[in-house]
């Protein structure tokens, strides 16, 4: 590295040692009414809990009221029904993230999300039930858990729609609840279920009347149905490879985005949404390699879809340390180590500055220092990591262009997973690997 990266580095960082050095990012976030938190792994410390500490303030001084994470929809409604303090919800939210038990159950199953779950509930136990800060799950995972989901409520509210769902969950019945399985079957069935799915779904989007329903319990409903329906689409996109199941996922996490600061706006005039999620979905893909493989991502489509004044993307870099990992898809955790990063990447260029932990805030006129400006590989460790195969894990990155914010810690450490063992069950692998 040059004398004079170590002067760009040095120059544009600010400090982040304390949660008030967090007053500029407040004050580039201003009133975007979306803003992305990424992380450079699922199991360091630093990235959870800043970005925990970032929402703090997001949702205490500007009104955000929705915290919408890369996890499945019904376990974080579980999460999120104990944080508003709905009726018959666990009193304590590590209760509810103690039983997540599709792997990899370390992502949210740990301290550091149990702590900032219960400042939320403590928070929204002095607020009127209409102000409360929810917890949401954005991912596409859960097609079977969706669809009991789906029948159990229409079972109550709207048996007249009850067939459909029942119609919908037999057809995937066969497959055991084995994503493989069904994914295989459909190379020789290409169409699977996707007639069923999709006709509980047109059902489940008709409009109900106001005097006949309970709108949270309706908007979950329809929430199961758009996950079946999105998993549905990926799992069959999986087998055949290419980025199609990637986008597919992204968009669904997308959609339910829009969809979740929608129905906040309808109900308490506000829908300002944080997201929790891997920097691989949170930092604009048309900035990396990713566009060039077809490739299309949360960051990316909230820009196009908020506009760019709308929308704030936070990411994260660290330098050597310990992470929570496992070595293969479905495997247990373990603590692995992280290396120093490889040669002519970001995290070396940042490390070899010798900053201990910064922040950046990608400034507006055009004449930035080349670290923000060039490509430079920025690692991106999955849920499944080989510390010997480390190089493999870095995406090309315009970093001005695919952040807005970057925080930046020389020394990582390893989070606190609730389990001591990841429960072996788990969905087929993503691309990138694991994130």
């Amino acid at each position: 590295m040059s004398g004079a990266d170590a002067d760009d580095v040095l120059g544009a960082a600010l400090p982040l040692e304390y949660e008030e050095d967090l007053n500029p990012l407040m004050d580039r976030i201003g009133d975007a009414r979306c803003v992305l938190i990424g992380e450079a792994s699922h199991g360091t410390h630093e990235y959870y809990a800043w970005r925990s500490a970032l929402t703090r303030r997001l949702i205490a001084e500007r009104g955000f009221s929705i915290v919408a994470v890369e996890g499945d929809w019904p376990d974080c409604r579980r999460v999120g029904r104990s944080v508003t303090l709905a009726p018959g919800a666990a009193r304590d939210p590590r209760d509810a993230l103690n039983a997540y038990a599709r792997w990899p159950t370390w992502m949210w199953a740990n301290e550091e999300t149990v702590k900032f779950c219960q400042w939320l509930r403590a928070r929204n136990a002095g607020l009127p039930s209409r102000e409360r800060a929810g917890f949401y799950g954005l991912d596409v995972y859960s097609l079977w858990e969706s669809l009991r989901a789906v029948v159990d409520h229409l079972a109550e509210h709207r048996p007249e729609y009850l067939d459909t769902a029942l119609d919908a969950y037999r057809c995937f019945e066969p497959h055991g609840e084995d994503p493989q399985s069904y994914g295989w079957n459909t190379a020789l069935v290409p169409d699977g279920c996707a007639e069923e799915v999709m006709e509980l779904l047109t059902r489940l989007r008709r409009p109900v009347p106001h005097t006949v329903h309970d709108p949270e319990e309706e908007f979950d409903a329809r929430q199961n149905a758009e996950v079946a329906a999105g998993a549905e689409r990926y799992y069959r996109a999986m087998i055949g490879g290419g980025p199609d199941s990637w986008n597919i996922r992204d968009v669904h996490m997308a959609d339910t985005l829009d969809r979740l600061m929608a129905f906040h706006e309808s109900e308490q005039g506000k829908g300002k949404a944080v997201v929790w999620a891997h920097n691989t979905h949170v930092g604009d893909a048309r900035a990396t390699d990713m566009a060039d493989a077809g490739m299309v991502n949360l960051g990316q489509l909230a820009r196009e879809r908020q506009g760019r004044d709308g929308v704030v993307l936070v990411g994260f870099a660290g330098g050597p340390g310990e992470v929570v990992a496992a070595p293969r898809w479905g495997g247990p955790m373990e603590v692995m180590h992280v290396p120093p990063p490889v040669r002519g990447s970001l995290e070396e260029v940042l490390a070899e500055s010798e900053l201990h932990r910064g922040m950046f805030i990608v400034p507006p006129e055009p004449d930035l220092p080349s670290f923000l400006t060039r490509t430079l590989g920025h690692r991106a460790i999955g849920v499944v990591y080989d510390p010997d195969r480390d190089r493999r894990h870095y995406v090309p990155t315009r970093l001005a262009d695919r952040y807005d914010a970057l925080c930046w810690f020389r020394i990582t450490s390893v989070l606190a997973p609730l389990h001591l063992e990841a429960a072996r069950r788990g969905e087929l692998e993503t691309m990138p690997s694991g994130v």
